[in-house]
């Protein structure tokens, strides 16, 4: 079967899904730009958080460019140790997979993640009993807690139920940096992002957020603690923030799966697979 009988664009782009990467690669590069100083490097541009909050990464600049090259890579790696800032990178596979090959080349870590776009409005996810879900307030007593499960959950990825919970949960959130907690919080009450997450009569058990640019909106960080798992929280959780974004006029809502198992979570709910987002970072 040809490319054209196979529904394929140009770069490995399927012709019916072409506008949509287009648009999310053009979030990716915006969002950023909110709390960031862009710094150009060539094909590469590297976004330089200002203040306290959380470090960004580069990707392939917006419009024409060259093609990256290895020295382009290890070039930008330069300019963050000097920042000291995570050698990290991000981009969209079918848009420059061309960094794909100099990421590796240059010594970083490259990992593929299922890139997911929700074209309706989320299926229902169902709450356990006990438990409810809800946006969270920029002035949430609880917010050091929320923001600490899905870095407890990340630490011990995948889907299985496992003993971490909510004392790691409070110990994370004990040593949080305030400044980054503060940021958090105006960052809420701009309206520049959303969170949710799942409670329960002790805390907060399951978190993620969404942020928006024009009618793109991203959902990230959607992370469940262990001892959680396996109850539909982070479903329900994503679902949330899929239906609040929708129904604030976005047309397109997509997110990264950290692997095959939670795509098919997010398939669940009604995502499907468009593409490939890359990320490489230092060993």
């Amino acid at each position: 079967m040809t490319d054209r009988e196979n529904g394929q664009g140009g770069a490995g782009v399927p012709a019916a899904s072409e506008t949509v990467i287009t648009r999310i690669d053009r979030f990716c590069d915006a969002v950023p730009k909110h709390r960031a100083r862009a710094e150009q490097h060539g094909p590469l541009v590297l976004f330089v958080t200002e203040g306290p909050g959380w470090p960004y990464y580069a990707r392939p600049k917006q419009g024409p460019r060259g093609r990256i090259t290895v020295a382009d890579v290890r070039r930008v790696r330069a300019r963050q140790r000097e920042l000291g800032i995570p050698q990290s990178f991000e981009w969209i596979e079918q848009v420059a997979p061309d960094l794909t090959e100099a990421a590796a080349g240059a010594g970083l870590e490259v990992t593929a993640h299922p890139l997911m776009v929700l074209d309706s409005p989320p299926r229902r996810a169902r709450v356990p009993a006990g438990m409810a879900v809800r946006t969270v307030r920029w002035d949430e007593p609880d917010l050091a807690r929320v923001v600490a499960v899905p870095d407890v959950a990340f630490a011990h990825p995948g889907t299985d139920v496992g003993l971490a919970g909510p004392a790691e949960r409070d110990k994370l959130a004990g040593d949080k940096d305030q400044a980054g907690i503060s940021r958090m919080r105006e960052t809420l009450a701009a309206g520049q992002s959303v969170l949710a997450a799942a409670f329960d009569d002790e805390g907060p058990l399951s978190a993620g957020s969404c942020q928006s640019a024009g009618d793109v909106a991203e959902i990230t960080g959607v992370g469940t603690l262990p001892s959680a798992r396996r109850q539909g929280l982070g479903a329900a959780v994503t679902a949330k923030l899929a239906s609040l974004a929708m129904a604030d006029s976005v047309r397109t809502v997509f997110l990264s799966a950290s692997d095959d198992a939670v795509a098919r979570v997010y398939a669940g709910l009604g995502f499907r697979p468009i593409g490939t987002a890359m990320i490489a970072e230092s060993r």
